[in-house]
């Protein structure tokens, strides 16, 4: 076996709508290159994650399971199974539910460590994504004996994608007796400027996946799933494709990621237009947001979970705020302009409350579905901005600090803590 061969990667361009089997025969296509996301984890910081969270043995387990398949049939049945092993044991790490390391090897020593190895907390959400990483990479350059076509390989990477962020795991009992509550969460990012990085936002969906949370107006199961930081992702619609069949069905939703400094934002205000900012891939993208039937796209769209609440009511350690500026360009204007107080009648969207980026684009896109749907007035739904994940004092710079520390994981811990009672707040304001 080669060394960990943890080729660890994400789907970036090839994700498809979609898991049919191609019909075209296996072709010998020139096999892709790992992505600028997947090459990180030949960095020393993800095979330490790796390694102290026990989730380095994932890849290692997928390549060999992969390595029995005869056919393509065969190997999309272990793409499914174990993508969506991976995000079960995720959730369960997280909700204390077997080992928080290595099934068993949690005396092994570890490079870095001199003696018995220290594991990760399990509020932790990066082990999932770098292993998810290590499983992708392994499908994008597997060259099986049988042959596969381009065709083939994107739908693996598709199939692996959904079941391992939980977008095919959603599930809520019958009758009227819970609450239905739909969180959405990020994968990581900006992890050239700081590897180390954590999202609290997947870190909340990892706790929260598959619990009930007890309200004033009774219990709520909340169901999560995790998105990544691409923008082609977006672009393939992967955000509707997921959502859509629940939106009808539940009582309320929020998406989430990571904001500002030391404070939740709830935004008002969510606008049509991407600003650039590269991606996990290194890409960047400029423009208005590509959806289905642009002729009728709005340049805005708005929550309606019930902000003033959740403002008003002692939900955490951290100020919760209601953003309501945007940046537009207004009618009859060149020029992009602050509105401290939303946009203005004909305007056009240069950010809305939670910027340009990918957390104003699923809050956009999340809103825009409920409204086409028919849902307004109907469905309380919106984004949350999380603070940004701090490290503790004496461990912020990157080239030296560790991967974790107690301020860290006690960040972490209370901003999780605070997005469940945001929940709790919503459901009971919202009916």
């Amino acid at each position: 076996m080669t060394s960990l061969r943890v080729r660890i990667g994400i789907l970036g361009m090839a994700l498809l709508a979609g898991s049919a089997v191609p019909a075209s025969p296996a072709a010998a296509a020139t096999t892709p290159s790992p992505t600028v996301e997947e090459q990180r984890l030949d960095r020393a910081v993800p095979r330490e994650i790796l390694e102290r969270s026990g989730f380095d043995a994932v890849p290692l387990r997928f390549t060999r399971a992969l390595g029995t398949a005869r056919s393509y049939a065969e190997a999309r049945k272990v793409v499914v199974r174990q993508g969506s092993a991976l995000w079960k044991r995720a959730v369960d790490r997280a909700q204390g539910r077997g080992p928080a390391e290595s099934d068993g090897r949690e005396a092994l020593p570890w490079k870095g460590g001199g003696g018995r190895r220290v594991g990760l907390s399990r509020d932790d959400d990066r082990p999932l994504y770098w292993a998810r990483l290590g499983m992708s990479r392994e499908v994008r350059t597997w060259e099986p004996s049988f042959g596969l076509s381009e065709e083939q390989r994107a739908a693996l990477l598709g199939e692996l994608e959904r079941t391992s962020r939980g977008q095919t795991a959603v599930r809520y009992p019958g009758g009227d007796r819970l609450k239905r509550v739909l969180v959405t969460g990020f994968d990581p990012f900006t992890l050239d400027r700081d590897i180390r990085i954590s999202n609290p936002s997947g870190a909340s969906a990892l706790a929260l996946d598959g619990t009930v949370i007890e309200t004033a107006e009774g219990p709520a199961r909340v169901e999560t799933v995790v998105f990544p930081v691409r923008w082609q992702d977006f672009t393939d619609r992967t955000v509707e494709r997921a959502l859509r069949p629940y939106l009808k069905k539940v009582d309320l939703f929020t998406t989430v990621s990571q904001g500002r400094v030391g404070r939740f934002d709830v935004e008002r205000t969510n606008g049509a237009w991407r600003g650039g900012f590269p991606d996990n891939d290194n890409v960047g993208v400029t423009g208005v947001v590509p959806v289905a039937d642009p002729a009728s796209q709005p340049q805005w769209t708005s929550t309606t979970l019930p902000y003033k609440a959740i403002v008003d009511a002692d939900t955490g350690r951290f100020p919760v705020y209601d953003n309501t500026s945007v940046t537009e360009i207004p009618a009859g204007g060149t020029l992009p302009v602050v509105r401290a107080d939303g946009p203005t009648a004909g305007s056009a969207a240069r950010a809305g409350g939670g910027g340009n980026y990918l957390s104003n684009e699923i809050a956009y896109r999340v809103t825009l579905l409920r409204d086409r749907l028919g849902l307004h007035d109907v469905l309380p739904g919106g984004h949350v901005h999380t603070p940004v994940l701090e490290f503790g004092a004496g461990n912020t710079d990157p080239a030296t600090g560790t991967v974790t520390d107690p301020g860290f994981v006690q960040n972490r811990l209370d901003i999780i803590a605070q997005v469940r009672t945001i929940l709790v707040v919503a459901v009971e304001k919202a009916t």
